[in-house]
């Protein structure tokens, strides 16, 4: 697929009826550093269609990691980390966190007994708590959510839970390079378990992102940046108006552009290149739509039915994309990555430039791929299980169609 493709094109391309399209930009832009560096492997990614989280996920999960070629070698008497995304408290009316916004414990709980069953040692559960209060647990955080820990703990040998915005059970944060070519921080301070797991799991949400357009398994590793090393992630990362603390690393460039649109996909990709995902598992059988969770103007529950697993991370959120009826190569000024903001919420200044209704970010699997850490290209990956235009569901048209009329 060309990067200069629109969205209609994508959409003509991918089976998709085009009447909810018109009016909508019809350039793509690509990023602006992209780099002469040999595109990223890529490796084979499955697609499911689910009904419901009540089905035997289980069985699922253990077909699916069979179409992308088999992890079994991998996660073998061996430690697997793996990254929730909790993003958010309060739920959707009708709905519960794990639906929409959390990933579900019945994804986590399947995939932790299909890892258990392929024989790891040690399965460990991975995020930050979030919370300033003296002896909260990641625990505590899963049961607010209405977690049953037990069936999660029973569903393989030794299952462990780990707030990672914290030391927890490390002496000290361990030192992660990035070893891909960096774009705005070389290293980076994590928790001890995300060094380590011997395979580490990505587990994210198919959800739109109120500053990034989406947010799928590259996004959801923002999370393992620790408070208790950067404590206001906002403040160092999307703005950069306050610097890393020290001992912590520091920037290449503090003079850098500001602009979050710019500067955290790329803080992303570094993230992603600091430490590398094994196994990248996209939960999109409940998810959210215009935002990230209930507190983003215009976000509504959806109801896409798919799963998406694959190897690599770039190519798992590139097939993920598509799925959700957005082009993966999609530029700055096109969905989903001209995203809507209330000017009376977000004013003009140097990190929030608005033209009046909406805000732009880059795309992060482009800069991924231009960083060597995987392709962002269609035509290159081998999608397996059900194809894409079978399992797409328009996140954009959606949304349109649920945006109240004076947003619309």
């Amino acid at each position: 697929m060309k990067e200069g493709v629109t969205r209609r094109d994508w959409l003509a391309l991918s089976g998709l009826a085009l009447g909810a399209m018109a009016g909508r930009p019809a350039e793509a832009r690509p990023v602006e550093d992209t780099r002469a560096v040999p595109a990223g492997p890529a490796e084979p990614v499955s697609v499911a269609k689910v009904r419901s989280y009540d089905e035997d996920l289980t069985a699922r999960f253990r077909q699916m990691f069979d179409q992308i070629g088999g992890i079994g070698n991998q996660v073998k008497g061996k430690t697997v980390g793996i990254k929730l995304n909790l993003t958010g408290g309060a739920p959707f009316p009708g709905y519960t966190v794990g639906d929409t916004h959390w990933v579900h414990p019945r994804v986590v709980g399947a995939v932790v007994a299909a890892f258990g069953a392929l024989g790891a040692k040690r399965i460990r559960i991975l995020e930050g708590a979030e919370s300033r209060k003296r002896g909260y647990k990641l625990e505590d955080k899963l049961l607010s959510g209405g977690w049953d820990l037990a069936a999660i703990r029973n569903a393989a040998l030794l299952v462990e839970f780990e707030d990672t915005d914290r030391l927890g059970e490390g002496k000290q944060y361990s030192l992660l390079k990035v070893q891909s070519k960096p774009y705005v921080f070389p290293a980076f301070l994590m928790n001890h378990s995300y060094e380590d797991c011997d395979f580490f799991v990505s587990l994210g949400k198919m959800k739109n992102h109120e500053e990034m357009g989406i947010t799928i398994c590259i996004k959801n590793l923002f999370g393992i940046t620790p408070l208790g090393v950067y404590s206001d992630r906002e403040q160092v990362f999307h703005y950069g108006y306050v610097q890393a603390p020290a001992g912590a690393p520091a920037e290449l460039d503090p003079k850098s552009n500001r602009y979050e649109g710019w500067r955290l996909p790329r803080i992303l990709v570094d993230i992603l290149g600091a430490r590398p995902v094994d196994l990248a598992i996209a939960d999109g059988i409940v998810a959210t739509d215009g935002g990230e969770g209930p507190w983003v103007l215009g976000s509504k529950p959806i109801h896409p039915g798919i799963l998406v697993v694959g190897r690599n991370c770039v190519n798992t959120d590139t097939v993920a994309a598509a799925t959700m009826g957005y082009n993966p190569r999609a530029g700055r000024h096109e969905p989903p990555y001209r995203v809507f903001k209330n000017p009376k919420d977000h004013p003009p200044d140097q990190c929030h430039p608005v033209d009046e209704t909406f805000q732009y970010a880059d795309n992060m699997m482009l800069l991924a791929e231009a960083a060597g850490l995987g392709s962002a290209d269609l035509t290159k990956i081998d999608v397996r299980g059900v194809p894409i235009k079978e399992a797409m569901v328009d996140y954009e048209a959606f949304w349109k169609n649920q945006m109240p009329k004076e947003h619309s």
